[in-house]
């Protein structure tokens, strides 16, 4: 990998991490998995995970509001209700230190950089994030997926033709 292609990949991982932490502190989550992956590709520069969506008919600024949504109707199941204040509490700080993601998390981001080797250029973009995360089935961003109306097989589809086109 040219040196070029390597810096931008840093700083893309850097960017997609760090805003899947910011996301994952804002749910009040411990650490991100692969729902904060994917609202953090939503807002990388490449624009292909926003056209993945757009190009299935689903609004990529309702994603954030369908994990949330995901979240009320899991604790609902289980008998816990909360109220609309939890949007008033004060955000607790983006942790410090190395990168940590949950389980299925950390399996969606390998997977993405995997599948990053695997297209031209070899670099990183949202919309292996989106393929990545699309192979779950199961979790919050499957159910957040699930709300909005989207096939994950076809958003994965419409991912890979971002890619082709971007």
């Amino acid at each position: 990998m040219a040196l070029l292609p390597a810096l931008k990949d840093v700083r893309t991982i850097k960017t997609l991490l760090t805003r899947a932490e910011a996301e994952a502190v804002r749910n009040g989550d411990g650490l991100p998995g692969p729902e904060h992956l994917l609202l953090s590709a939503l807002d990388l520069p490449d624009g292909t995970a926003v056209a993945a969506f757009r190009h299935v008919g689903a609004d990529p600024d309702d994603f954030r509001a369908a994990v949330g949504r995901a979240h009320r109707d899991a604790l609902d199941r289980l008998g816990v209700t909360i109220g609309d204040g939890l949007d008033d509490l004060p955000e607790a700080d983006v942790p410090r230190g190395p990168y940590r993601l949950t389980a299925p998390g950390q399996q969606a981001f390998q997977r993405a950089v995997a599948l990053s080797k695997e297209t031209r250029p070899t670099r990183l973009r949202a919309a292996h994030v989106v393929i990545a995360v699309c192979e779950h089935d199961r979790g919050t961003a499957a159910r957040a997926l699930r709300s909005q109306g989207v096939d994950r097989h076809d958003l994965a589809t419409a991912a890979r033709e971002a890619l082709a086109t971007a």
